[in-house]
């Protein structure tokens, strides 16, 4: 049975119930009056309003890029998924041709930022207010949740478009000078979210009152963990950093451990278990999530139109090598297609697989849940960090805790025989744990594996007989700043930074 659901819910009942009025998410220039959020109610409206990027209403524009892009992204653009749909830019993505005019593009650069200007009205705003009834605590509590949210906002800028402009504080100008921003380095915007997170793990609580609010906004264990992704996925890593956030989380109150069973963590029914750290929280019918509808079968979706995303022939026999049969029978179910895929037999009626972490379709509007941080992951990151330090055996210990939770044996001996073995052994087990969660692409960079992995990808268009050529390259490792971006300012310039 499912514990209460949507942050929404959450922070109106426990914080100020008389507040139940929402902010929609406006372009930046249009959230910087210096007479908005002058109350605890507008504050706290305004938070509400920076957390519904991560769910909230089916209506809500902005919640698509973590809701589904982030997945189109992270593993069909990488070797775990194919396009599908009928969505030339979707396609785009898949086979490595993204150019700045693709509109996805253009929608989360300016809904990511979006959030970002709310967040920095918040964080300019509430030091501000003066009311009795504005506890301290709360203050800075409130504070540390903004400069979270800042802080992951910028994480999946950085990490799709490397450097990128720093914004910091209201805009309340439309002059040119004052919008027309320069492009940061990825040194600089990482050094930007290290320094919100340091701000978040002061002021954040371990737990709230609920377990549903722990999960559903974030905690000191969701900024320690996404503070151990930055300071790995940052140009020049900092292993001791990422394991020092990680053991931080680990003493964490909130008791974070692997639930024994796998299956229990997308069953459907164990939201905001053990293992969550955060989860995009959904309710179902207007606060429902539409990834179930775009991947699973027809006997679970109720439609017959091809799916947006497939499995690929890649990462279904990396399950099968490995003889990982709980964690493939968790992520994929195999259902025949009443169309043709040109990867899975290329004939109506062929068996296919599909994404199958998440249950149920609803009718675009599912209750499911999808997690933004989990346990599992931090485990490996552990691991990663260790290895990067000079201690592989204490990696392949924490690797080993992953493996056996789903009946497989310990790493063989070769997997400990060098860093180099390890950080592949680590780099294949998270491809298998995380698959469809959105890591893929960030780990394949990380390990400076994208390249070469993209480029000995054999997969066979069974429409020609003919491998799919990737033709990857240093400059396809970010996706270009938006053409309407450079259309409105000059300053701005393509290329990794």
């Amino acid at each position: 049975m499912k514990i209460n659901k949507f942050i929404l819910t959450v922070v109106l009942a426990v914080v100020f119930t008389a507040c139940d009025d929402r902010l929609d998410l406006l372009p930046i220039s249009a959230e910087s009056s210096s007479t908005a959020f002058t109350t605890p109610n507008q504050i706290e409206a305004a938070l509400i309003g920076a957390y519904e990027a991560f769910g909230g209403s089916t209506e809500n524009f902005y919640n698509e890029y973590y809701q589904w892009d982030v997945l189109n992204f992270q593993e069909t653009r990488a070797d775990n998924c194919y396009a599908g749909g009928d969505t030339p830019e979707l396609f785009a993505i898949d086979f490595l041709n993204i150019v700045s005019t693709n509109t996805r593009l253009t929608w989360h650069w300016g809904a990511l930022y979006s959030v970002i200007g709310k967040v920095n009205n918040i964080l300019e705003r509430a030091p501000l207010i003066e009311d009795e009834e504005f506890q301290e605590s709360r203050r800075d509590e409130l504070m540390g949740e903004a400069y979270f949210l800042r802080a992951y906002h910028y994480y999946h800028l950085v990490t799709m478009w490397s450097g990128v402009p720093i914004i910091t504080s209201a805009t309340v100008s439309t002059e040119p000078e004052d919008i027309h921003l320069f492009r940061s380095t990825s040194d600089e915007v990482y050094a930007q979210i290290m320094a919100d997170l340091e701000l978040a793990i002061a002021n954040l609580p371990q737990q709230y009152s609920s377990v549903a609010e722990t999960k559903s906004r974030a905690t000191f264990g969701a900024a320690n963990a996404l503070a151990a992704k930055a300071s790995l996925q940052k140009p020049t890593p900092d292993y001791q950093a990422a394991l020092s956030y990680i053991n931080a989380l680990e003493s964490s109150s909130a008791g974070y451990r692997l639930l024994d069973n796998y299956n229990e963590l997308f069953d459907g029914n164990s939201e905001n278990n053990a293992e969550s750290i955060m989860e995009m929280q959904f309710t179902g019918g207007t606060e429902g999530s539409f990834r179930g509808q775009l991947t699973l079968p027809p006997s679970l979706s109720g439609d017959q139109w091809r799916k947006f995303m497939t499995p690929s022939q890649d990462l279904i026999a990396a399950y099968q090598r490995e003889g990982d049969n709980v964690r493939l029978n968790a992520s994929v179910i195999f259902e025949s297609a009443p169309w043709i895929d040109e990867y899975w037999g290329n004939a109506i009626n062929s068996t296919i697989p599909f994404v199958y972490k998440w249950k149920t379709a609803g009718g675009w509007a599912s209750d499911n849940n999808n997690y933004l941080f989990r346990y599992a992951d931090m485990v490996l990151l552990k691991a990663e960090a260790l290895n990067g330090l000079g201690s592989i055996n204490e990696a392949a210990a924490e690797v080993n805790r992953v493996r056996n939770r789903v009946n497989l044996a310990d790493l063989p001996a070769s997997a400990t025989a060098s860093q180099a073995a390890m950080r592949q052994a680590i780099l294949d087990e998270r491809r298998l744990e995380l698959a469809f969660e959105g890591e893929r692409w960030n780990d394949l960079v990380r390990n400076n594996a994208i390249i070469s992995t993209m480029n000995s990808l054999r997969e066979i268009d069974l429409r020609t007989s003919d491998p799919v050529e990737y033709n990857m390259t240093e400059d396809k490792i970010y996706v270009p700043i938006p053409q309407t971006e450079m259309d409105l300012n000059p300053n701005l310039e393509q290329g990794r930074m």
